[in-house]
């Protein structure tokens, strides 16, 4: 999107560099990247980011400072899943944009969805690092937000993740970590605060109080991390030796009960320019004709899992009346493809990640392309150009 870094970067790259790229990216994690890295970091102007990120603050402001809103969002959170202690904000919340045309011409952001729950927030800093040490960009060129460096940056994270406790005692919860696309961002999360990443299933509970064996000896779990997804463990049929209603001593970084509050159920709720048009599926009084013009989502899936563009009324027929209040029909976005590359013009998804401590403060964002309907990882394999990415900006 800024010629002066986009035309450089296209003439001077060559397939040696971005297998040396990637090659970087799987030494600082530690182990293979599995999903699709993009050959090419994004260059967004530096106003945009901030929109983007002024936009997402609004939308989460506008559902968190609402307790009418707060009070409707209970019967989102379901109750044999409904943890106590919950505090008065969320920690962690994502907000993903695409990016279309308006009337006018003009480029607009467009929500996608949000989730309060943590994403990739110790691996997008050495993406965009490698992007620019591998290809010889700019040292100047900034990816952390709010005026925050790789040490504030650090220590933000730490206070949020670790908190007051001594790391040994905090985990990065997870179901089957090692089988999970995610594991880099885990492996580093260690490097980066010490933080042990523990399978769910091998965490234990005596009395109010966790643990988890460590080369044959108990570790008391005083602070949790959570990136376990309530969806997957129902999928899985993964079995607990603890209930997530239990009281427990434990401190939760990242409270479970907000992944269901701030999700996309709370997208019908929200009034702002930058929302389409959403309705729940069971509270539709009749089903829209020009279906090719909307999306169908499950409320409480990852990685585009269960979305239909464009769906039939056949589709929509096939939801059980028992299971219609857990999907939401939404206005359908046509992104505008605007990174240029070799393989013609990409679209870009933006997450803007946030971190809420004393003050909710935007950090990172991911960039997900594609040329396909979906900008996921998964729905752009075959392609070249696309996937994962890194946002830079210069300052």
């Amino acid at each position: 999107m800024i010629p002066a870094l986009r035309q450089p970067f296209n003439a001077n790259f060559t397939p040696e560099k971005y297998q040396a790229f990637l090659r970087r990216i799987d030494d600082r994690c530690g182990t293979h990247v599995q999903f699709r890295v993009s050959e090419t970091p994004c260059f967004f102007p530096k106003e945009l980011v901030e929109r983007l990120a002024r936009d997402g603050q609004e939308l989460i402001r506008q559902l968190v400072d609402n307790p009418s809103y707060l009070a409707k969002s209970d019967e989102a959170v379901p109750a044999e899943f409904k943890v106590p202690n919950e505090p008065p904000h969320p920690m962690f919340v994502q907000v993903d944009f695409g990016l279309v045309r308006d009337a006018q011409g003009e480029l607009q952001p467009k929500l996608v969805e949000l989730q309060a729950f943590p994403s990739l927030y110790a691996y997008q800093g050495p993406l965009a690092e490698s992007y620019i040490e591998v290809y010889g960009l700019d040292p100047r060129l900034r990816y952390l937000l709010s005026g925050l460096d790789t040490n504030t940056y650090r220590d933000l994270l730490g206070r949020a993740i670790v908190g007051a406790h001594d790391p040994e005692n905090v985990i990065l919860m997870e179901i089957h970590p090692q089988q999970q696309k995610t594991l880099p961002d885990f492996l580093l999360t260690e490097k980066l605060l010490g933080v042990r990443t523990v399978d769910i299933v091998d965490i234990r509970k005596q009395g109010s109080r966790l643990y988890y064996e460590r080369d044959g000896k108990r570790v008391p779990v005083r602070r949790i991390y959570n990136r376990a997804i309530v969806d997957e463990l129902e999928r899985k049929h993964v079995k607990l030796s603890f209930d997530w209603r239990d009281d427990l001593d434990v401190e939760w970084a990242g409270h479970p009960n907000w992944y269901f509050r701030i999700s996309k159920f709370s997208i019908p709720y929200l009034e702002h320019a930058s929302v389409p048009k959403t309705w729940f599926l069971d509270r539709l009084d009749k089903i829209p004709g020009d279906l090719e013009n909307y999306a169908l989502k499950p409320l409480y899936s990852f990685a585009g899992l269960g979305v239909v563009i464009a769906p039939t009324q056949e589709d929509i027929a096939a939801i059980p009346a028992e299971k219609r209040p857990y999907y939401i029909l939404q206005e359908r976005l046509h992104f505008e493809p605007v990174i240029a590359t070799p393989h013609g013009t990409t679209k870009a998804e933006v997450r803007v990640m946030f971190v809420w401590l004393d003050q909710l403060v935007p950090v990172l964002t991911i960039i997900r392309t594609g040329r396909g309907l979906m900008m996921g990882v998964d729905h752009n394999k075959n392609l070249e150009w696309v996937g994962a990415s890194a946002g830079l900006f210069q300052q």
